[in-house]
């Protein structure tokens, strides 16, 4: 019952039913003194122009009295006063002229005007703090009680006790207050303050506020044990050896955002949000709106700092980001992916939830708490995110920037589902300035390759170490490759200018297509320019054969080549064959020279046997020469080292054993012919073998 009481007594009290008091009596009043007998002696007869002005003189007082409460903020008194006297000039006009008419006896539309007036002024009361109000309710009530006692004597008792009934209730509204009572944070009292409004509203807050701390710090304290429970809950995916992220598809099944949320709200002990529902809604009724949302704010927030804290992301300024050694770059980047994953997918949820439980009932309140609560955190793990895109473009952090990029574009709906679109234009605009990250990453990778100088290239004609980074960075990055077609696809027209004959020369023109044979060609481009180091042009083919084929071998990646096509692993087969045929001409066709037959028919026996002698001398130590130095050289890939020296056999061994027969037969050598033969047919074979020995690295790595 006691309950019930106050629940009326809240109700009637408050501000908003007294706007519609105030505002509904006016537009009675207006309406019945217009239908007065009153209003006909003093405006005669209605007719269109007086109905139109009445109406909007009706319609403008009627917007006041609804609007009179953004009064009670000012504190101009020359306002006040003039109001004032418009009040006092209005009354004393009205007064005369209602002496005239009242000579005959009023009608009921005169005394429900008086009637309704007196209510809107009581509204008005309510509302501000001006004075004039007061004296124009009781101007009316005396116009009551004259016009009842002008019907009959006997009527001014009806009016006196009206007139008492309005009194009293403005009396109320200067002593009456809704508190908290200590002792049950739930319950009302009624306090009295003759001596000051502004001191019992003091005293309100006050006994409001200590309800609310005793609330707001068990949630608080409760906060650390949720946490607690929550990193038991998800240690498998917080764990330091864990690379999950939120594109994993295992990622939703670890994580389960709804059950976890669920369950942390369950946590709660319910008699705590019961009890900061209701002060909520206490508060909310007797004006404290803005007072309750703050101080809830400043606790929901420092328990969802505590909660990241403990998740491992720690405040950071852009500088300290942009600063932070590699290794701890690495981690802290570890740290915040999984700090934003909880974040927004189990702790917002929860601060989503839990807002709505204290403050069902008044929606707006519980969304502008929310936003408070969150938008820190927002800001801050943003902030770190914009700070990454801000840093070096060293291609070394394309991988950690990615990871970045991905979880920043899986985390935007959110963004929109969860905080109502709040700070999605910065999230998104740090996702753009992400992948402009990523392109300047690569910009600078190209510009790597281009400057590369090093004299470092191997002696025996290997590979190259810019061709191992170059291959082995391409084929990790390709495992991004739906995150990097998504980065270039919005800088393909610019790619497409920048390149254009690539284009032409590929099946594919997907901007990441592009991008990666750009890379490679620009690769190609620096190795050309290292052979200049190499004196034995023969070498430098090797080493031109060795870097091809290790692109060919990475290029065929099935990523990599389903991204660049059929075309780009031709054409580098193709130079593989050009380049090996090259060598072959320059190295072995000296060779094959020496070992053509003369066909001079005019030459002596002795002058045929003296030449061959010579020749037989030559090749011998030319074969020597180059089997020593070309064996020390190094072709990488196991076929194409046997296929070349198969190419080798099928030229130089038919032209040598054609040589030694013609040799052999040479009368003027006679039976000493052999004594001159270093090398016979199976002995070339097997030091051709020997050859490309040097260093075997392997294609793999």
């Amino acid at each position: 019952m006691d309950s019930m009481v106050i629940q009326i007594l809240t109700w009637v009290l408050h501000p908003k039913v007294w706007r519609f008091v105030g505002f509904a009596s006016s537009i009675v009043g207006l309406l019945c003194y217009a239908l007065s007998s009153s209003f006909n002696y003093l405006f005669g007869h209605w007719n269109l122009l007086k109905i139109f002005l009445y109406s909007i003189f009706s319609l403008i007082i009627s917007i006041i009295i609804l609007f009179a409460n953004i009064w009670k903020h000012s504190t101009t008194h020359r306002l006040k006063a003039h109001a004032a006297f418009l009040v006092l000039t209005i009354t004393s006009l009205y007064s005369f002229f209602f002496d005239k008419v009242v000579n005959g006896k009023p009608d009921a539309y005169s005394l429900m005007s008086c009637a309704a007036f007196s209510i809107m002024l009581l509204s008005l009361s309510r509302q501000i703090q001006c004075g004039f109000e007061i004296d124009l309710m009781y101007f009316f009530l005396g116009s009551l009680i004259v016009q009842l006692m002008k019907i009959k004597l006997e009527l001014c008792i009806l009016g006196v006790g009206f007139s008492y009934l309005i009194i009293f209730i403005r009396s109320v509204f200067s002593s009456i207050n809704v508190v908290i009572y200590n002792q049950d944070p739930i319950s009302l009292q009624v306090v009295v303050n003759s001596d000051s409004q502004q001191l019992a509203s003091t005293d309100i807050r006050s006994s409001m506020a200590e309800q609310l701390s005793n609330c707001v710090n068990v949630l608080r304290q409760e906060n650390s044990n949720l946490i607690d429970m929550l990193l038991e809950q998800l240690k498998e995916y917080l764990g330091d050896d864990s690379e999950l992220t939120v594109s994993d598809p295992n990622f939703e099944a670890v994580l389960r955002p709804k059950e976890n949320s669920n369950l942390m709200i369950d946590a709660l002990p319910p008699e705590t949000i019961e009890n900061l529902h209701k002060i909520a809604k206490l508060m909310v009724s007797a004006g404290f709106e803005k007072y309750f949302s703050d101080v809830y704010i400043s606790c929901r927030r420092g328990s969802l700092d505590e909660s990241l804290s403990k998740l491992g992301f720690q405040k950071v300024s852009i500088e300290e980001v942009q600063n932070v050694s590699w290794g701890n770059f690495k981690q802290k980047i570890e740290r915040w992916i999984k700090a934003s994953n909880v974040a927004f997918k189990i702790l917002f949820p929860t601060e989503r939830r839990l807002c709505d439980r204290v403050f069902f009932g008044f929606s707006s309140a519980a969304d502008l708490s929310f936003t408070g609560v969150c938008r820190e955190s927002t800001l801050q793990l943003l902030n770190f995110a914009d700070a990454i895109a801000l840093g070096s473009r060293s291609p070394e952090r394309l991988f950690r920037v990615l990871d970045v990029f991905e979880t920043i574009r899986d985390l935007i709906p959110e963004f929109e589902s969860m905080l109502g679109g709040l700070l999605q234009n910065e999230a998104t605009t740090i996702w753009k300035r992400l992948g402009e990250a990523i392109r300047g990453i690569f910009m600078e990778l190209e510009n790597r390759i281009r400057h590369d100088s090093g004299r470092e290239a191997s002696p025996s004609g290997g590979l190259h170490a810019i061709t191992r980074y170059v291959m082995n960075y391409l084929c990790i990055a390709c495992e991004s490759w739906q995150t990097l077609e998504q980065v270039f696809e919005e800088n393909h027209g610019n790619l497409l200018k920048e390149y254009p004959k690539i284009e032409d020369r590929m099946h594919s023109s997907s901007a990441l297509s592009v991008q990666m044979n750009w890379i490679m060609e620009l690769l190609e481009s620096n190795l050309e320019a290292k052979t200049k180091i190499y004196k034995d042009p023969a070498l430098f083919y090797v080493f031109l054969m060795n870097n091809c084929m290790y692109m060919v071998h990475k290029t065929k990646d099935k990523i990599l080549e389903t991204i660049l096509g059929d075309a780009v692993i031709q054409k580098y087969t193709a130079k593989i064959q050009q380049h090996r045929e090259n060598y072959q001409r320059i190295s072995w066709n000296k060779v094959l020279d020496i070992l053509k037959l003369d066909s001079n028919g005019s030459m002596q026996p002795n002058e045929v046997a003296e030449s061959m002698k010579q020749k037989l001398k030559s090749f011998n130590m030319l074969f020597d020469e180059i089997c020593r130095v070309h064996s020390s050289w190094s072709v990488i890939d196991e076929q194409l080292k046997e296929e070349i020296r198969i190419s080798i056999k099928k030229t130089l061994l038919p032209a040598y054993g054609n040589f030694i027969g013609r040799f052999r037969s040479v009368p003027e050598l006679g039976k000493h012919a052999d004594k001159y033969i270093k090398y016979e047919a199976d002995n070339i074979e097997a030091r051709i073998e020997g050859l490309f020995e040097g260093c075997n690295l392997s294609t793999g790595s």
